[in-house]
């Protein structure tokens, strides 16, 4: 069967996240005021005609399973193929208690699962990237070119926690891949990668019997004269969620009209859980200037630069600025909120003043009452 099939790597890995995972996996935070960042990468996927996905799972991964149910949500609840959640004791009982070491350890977890593929190609990709990709342009371009692996790589060398980059010469072929570099060079890689089926199980057996589990060191780089790579180019919004400062400096460029029509376009929408909220309310006496707000809000304080989540109470004399408010927080009244980072159903009691900065955000427990 022709096509590609999906990849969704979400197991537990080291981060800078803090306490944004402490209860989720970094694929299952939520952002940009209503969506979960696993959204994007499955939107992508059924955007360009996937209809089987699988979503490699490994620790606290309930609120992600919460959220994804059957894939309805995303077309994907089908009764031959559709979402698939791989935990990890689908194949083998020892990565039950261990954690995966990097993607090939992942794959041989799910090995049994690969065999059953039904497409030629394999669409793989973080849990943790925020990106609105045309992947059926990738698979094109892919199929045109000739290559062995097609990676993502965004046209600029922005600094992510554990990232990759690849050097690329002007025909868009990679000559070297790069990661643990202290000051980035090259093109940032956005971990998502096109390839054969037959070359994916190849690449897995043939790295799990020398015990090599890193698919950029032990593929990508250590077999880069062996492998054709050809790098998809792309230009517009991209996110790793990998730290705070990053979940906070990226959530903040949404506020700009044009970055959201990037990560927005009508032509591949992204789906969400659907959420049966009331309209938000604005009290017309309050400021509320260029902020996001979600559904069921009660807007009765200032908020400035900021955004809101479903759910969210501002009572009159609080002051929220520069923040990120998941769904649920209360903030009481006369309370001044800066640069903050609040995870769900947070309370903030009368007259409190919490002060972060832009470069260093305070972010508070989910169910924290202060």
């Amino acid at each position: 069967m022709k096509g590609m099939h999906g990849i969704i790597f979400s197991y537990e890995r080291r981060n800078d996240l803090g306490e944004l995972t402490e209860v989720r996996a970094p694929a299952s935070i939520p952002f940009g005021g209503r969506y979960r960042v696993i959204d994007f990468a499955l939107s992508n996927m059924v955007n360009a005609g996937i209809t089987d996905v699988g979503v490699v799972l490994h620790g606290r991964y309930q609120s992600l399973l919460d959220h994804l149910g059957t894939g309805k949500n995303w077309d994907l609840s089908r009764k031959r193929g559709g979402l698939t959640l791989l935990p990890p004791y689908a194949d083998k009982p020892k990565w039950e208690d261990n954690a995966f070491r990097g993607k090939l350890d992942a794959l041989m977890g799910i090995r049994s699962y690969l065999d059953a593929i039904r497409q030629d190609y394999v669409v793989m990709t973080d849990g943790d990237l925020v990106v609105n990709l045309p992947l059926d342009k990738m698979y094109e371009e892919h199929l045109k070119s000739g290559a062995d692996i097609s990676v993502v790589c965004a046209d600029d060398s922005f600094a992510v926690a554990d990232g990759t980059y690849f050097e690329v010469d002007q025909d868009g072929w990679v000559t070297d891949t790069l990661y643990h570099i202290h000051q980035p060079r090259g093109r940032r890689g956005l971990e998502v990668y096109l390839l054969s089926k037959e070359l994916l199980i190849r690449l897995t057996d043939e790295c799990a019997s020398h015990d090599q589990y890193s698919f950029r060191r032990d593929v990508l780089q250590a077999r880069r004269d062996q492998l054709k790579i050809h790098a998809f180019i792309w230009r517009e919004y991209a996110a790793q969620i990998r730290s705070v400062q990053e979940y906070y400096e990226r959530s903040m460029q949404l506020l700009d009209p044009a970055i959201r029509r990037e990560l927005f376009c009508p032509q591949r929408p992204v789906r969400a859980k659907s959420s049966d909220e009331a309209s938000s309310y604005i009290d017309p006496q309050t400021h509320c200037v260029n902020s996001i707000v979600g559904d069921g809000s009660c807007i009765e304080g200032t908020v400035e630069d900021s955004i809101l989540f479903p759910g969210v109470v501002v009572e009159r004399g609080a002051q929220v600025q520069g923040c990120i408010l998941m769904k649920g927080t209360v903030v009481h009244k006369n309370s001044v909120l800066h640069n903050v980072i609040s995870d769900k159903d947070v309370e903030i009691m009368d007259g409190r003043t919490l002060m972060g900065h832009a470069s260093y955000p305070l972010v508070i427990a989910k169910g924290s009452k202060i």
